[in-house]
């Protein structure tokens, strides 16, 4: 098949999900359009100008193809609007994360606008599809929340619909085969932590704070690798956290190279995650992938991937009681070891043949 896959606001883990999909299923002819991962309102608002309007874009979206695979910050209604010949083939949104269960900030700005957008994108495919049951259950609840509060026109009941047409499938993980030998913990040596998440607020870092004090109010020997994407904008609690255990850490910025950044992972004990957003965790999964025990809130989507012994339980109001719930189940999983979960259901060998099955219907429901 001849596929345009665009990525309207194309972050780290969207860009790896579109290149493992390219390269995982080869026989397909693609065509990879994306737009750079910065001025987040304005992209899902303004992603269907950027593309259409710009001359070497609309070259590509001018061109024949049998479907359209795009993230859903795109604007699907807005493209087939501006690209007529984009109206006659199937399109499968992919959605990484949605707009309804964003932690609320002071810096959110036009949310039900681009709430909006996603909905009217989810319309004008032919198929939604969710990274966890997680994200698509949380996406049709806040839809179905915001329609009853708009004034008229906005019965909820068309949603049945759109969501009859949707379905579950996570973003295969891939870890490289050629690692340093892991170097597990032992009882005599220093527990060794790993915290890989994006350096944003909605990641939980003064939660991550917390928990560094509370291991150190309890004497515990740890060593930690604060990974993980940074931005223009770093949260203030990264600054304490470098200055006041700068002792504990072992690695402390994103690592660009990814074979360094997996053998982060792969010596590493446990990850840990302190997440207020998370809608599949692939940076968990990749570590758990690589021998981590996951210690991580009982919140989001985590529940729906690990048995409750990995979770610790999650107090929002309470950051301090948390650290303490997070100290308590660490310690309860290196007296008493668990068998580390399996990922392989995410894997690129389980999970491409299920992507190609859905390429392969909606082309034959063209």
């Amino acid at each position: 098949m001849r596929i345009l896959l665009i990525s309207a606001y194309e972050a780290s883990s969207h860009k790896a999900w579109a290149h493992t999909l390219m390269s995982g299923l080869s026989e397909h002819q693609w065509q990879y359009l994306a737009l750079p991962a910065r001025h987040f309102a304005w992209r899902i608002r303004g992603n269907a100008l950027s593309f259409a309007m710009d001359a070497n874009y609309r070259s590509l979206l001018d061109a024949q193809y049998d479907l359209v695979v795009a993230t859903s910050m795109t604007d699907c209604a807005g493209l087939k609007a501006l690209c007529p010949n984009l109206q006659t083939i199937p399109w499968l949104l992919y959605f990484h994360e949605n707009q309804f269960a964003y932690p609320a900030n002071d810096k959110q700005q036009g949310l039900v606008e681009m709430q909006m957008v996603t909905l009217y994108s989810a319309m004008a495919a032919d198929i939604c599809v969710f990274n966890s049951r997680f994200n698509q259950q949380s996406f049709f609840d806040g839809a179905r929340a915001l329609l009853k509060k708009l004034p008229d026109y906005s019965s909820p009941n068309w949603l049945q619909a759109v969501e009859a047409r949707s379905c579950v499938l996570p973003v295969p993980i891939e870890v490289a085969a050629d690692l340093d030998k892991p170097v597990k913990h032992d009882s005599s040596g220093s527990i060794k932590l790993v915290w890989n998440a994006r350096w944003e607020f909605d990641k939980g870092p003064d939660r991550l704070l917390a928990i560094l004090q509370e291991l150190e109010t309890r004497r515990l020997d740890f060593k930690i690798a604060v990974l993980g994407e940074q931005f223009r904008e770093v949260p203030k609690a990264f600054d304490e956290i470098k200055q006041r255990y700068s002792h504990r850490i072992e690695h402390f910025g994103y690592v660009p190279r990814r074979k360094q950044y997996l053998n982060y992972l792969a010596k590493a004990d446990v990850v840990l995650s302190t997440a207020l957003h998370e809608f599949l965790g692939l940076a968990v999964l990749e570590a758990v992938s690589l021998g981590c025990i996951p210690l991580l809130p009982n919140r989001q989507v985590y529940p729906e991937l690990f048995a409750k012994d990995y979770l610790y339980d999650s107090i929002i109001e309470d950051v301090e009681q948390e650290a303490v719930n997070a100290v308590d189940t660490l310690l309860a999983l290196l007296e008493n070891p668990q068998p580390l979960p399996s990922c392989q259901s995410f894997s690129r060998k389980e999970l491409l043949p299920s992507y190609q099955a859905l390429f392969e219907q909606l082309s034959k429901s063209n």
